[in-house]
């Protein structure tokens, strides 16, 4: 089972209630590439601070929000696949104890 969280080599700040991600590349920031997040993605960046799978951060986002669950499937599901494919989210296998 996957289970996903921030990348450590980024930072992440809130400024004016906007959620920003930096990557860090060599130690630097990455200024050409800051991340902007929605208050979903926002609240998605707040759930993976620790190694969660999909469906844990789904049912987090259905508390949170008044959103179809079709709909907050495909927001954590394009979430989740845009910020691996750029780096900011790693994942992790854990074994499903039987």
């Amino acid at each position: 089972m996957l289970r996903y969280v921030r990348s450590s080599s980024v930072v992440s700040r809130v400024i004016a209630e906007e959620t920003l991600i930096v990557p860090v590349r060599r130690g630097v920031g990455d200024l050409a590439s800051i991340y902007s997040l929605n208050p979903a993605a926002s609240s998605i960046w707040n759930a993976i601070s620790e190694p969660r799978t999909q469906n844990e951060i789904i049912e987090l986002l259905q508390q949170e929000f008044d959103a179809p669950t079709k709909a907050v499937v495909s927001d954590v599901d394009a979430f989740l696949s845009e910020m691996s494919a750029a780096g900011l989210v790693e994942t992790t296998e854990v074994e499903v104890a039987a």
